[in-house]
């Protein structure tokens, strides 16, 4: 910068005085009366001068104010840009928790129809295998959860616990193959074992000359002392009469989407 001054300060200068005196020329004439004709040559000579000046200076101004604008806009941007994106993601979780809070709602809503003690708890894993089906909630022994105990959701029957350890346990679903349950048709009482297929239920010793259709509900029968009765297992969704067999083969379909559960249940052993 110093050096680019050094070379052109000469020329500056001549400018400025240059400029400097056609201004105290231009303030004279305003002073006369009359203009005489070397005045009017200089001004036919300076006017183009002068207009360009102020051109150059008022696009200099508009250049600037331009310049001031768009920063300012693009910062303004910014700002609404940041707040847009802070504001959705409020949004999503206060969606997140609206939705938790209905989950919840109905899991009461069930614990305060069906009359139980129990201990609500979230799904934190489940197995990735095919080959087991099991989850696990964030309750464990000190949260006074033990092995044996039923777990339930809104929707009905979900398993019981059958390991636990400090701040979390496992549950086998009742989708598993090892796990059975005594079940009956709620609208005539015969009874069964439900067990699981993976997906489905296979519903078994039922009678073939029980009065079985599809759509019929399937509840626990309270039997083995594991279940309280009338828990809600699913509804039966095939069904087929062999002529040389005793009992029914039956598939229920299980009222509980165990691919969206979140939050359950655990029953107490205790009457509440």
């Amino acid at each position: 910068m110093w050096e680019w001054w050094r070379k052109n300060r000469t020329m500056l200068l001549g400018l400025v005085l240059i400029l400097a005196a056609l201004l105290w020329y231009s303030a004279g004439l305003r002073r006369q009366e009359q203009t005489s004709l070397l005045d009017r040559s200089l001004l036919v000579i300076v006017g183009p001068v002068l207009e360009g000046l102020d051109y150059g200076i008022s696009a200099a101004a508009d250049i600037w104010g331009h310049y001031l604008y768009l920063v300012g806009t693009v910062e303004h941007n910014r700002q609404l840009t940041t707040e847009n994106r802070n504001l959705r993601g409020l949004i999503a979780r206060l969606e997140e928790i609206d939705l938790e809070n209905r989950r919840l709602r109905r899991l009461l809503e069930f614990k305060e129809e069906q009359a139980v003690a129990g201990l609500p708890a979230r799904i934190i894993a489940e197995d990735a295998s095919s080959w087991f089906r099991t989850v696990m909630i964030d309750k464990g022994i000190e949260d006074g959860v033990s092995a044996g105990m039923p777990v339930v959701a809104a929707e009905g029957l979900v398993g019981r616990v059958v390991r636990s350890s400090t701040g979390q346990a496992r549950v086998l679903l009742i989708t598993d193959a090892s796990s059975a349950v005594a079940t009956l048709v709620q609208h005539n009482r015969a009874r069964g074992v439900c067990r699981g297929q993976g997906e489905r239920l296979s519903f078994e010793f039922v009678l073939r000359r029980e009065d079985v259709a599809i759509g019929d509900r399937v509840v626990t029968s309270g039997m083995g002392g594991v279940f309280p009765k009338g828990l809600v297992i699913g509804q039966v969704t095939a069904l087929s009469r062999d002529p040389f067999s005793l009992f029914l083969t039956v598939e229920v379909t299980p009222s509980v989407d165990f691919s969206h559960l979140e939050e359950v249940l655990v029953l107490s052993r205790e009457d509440p």
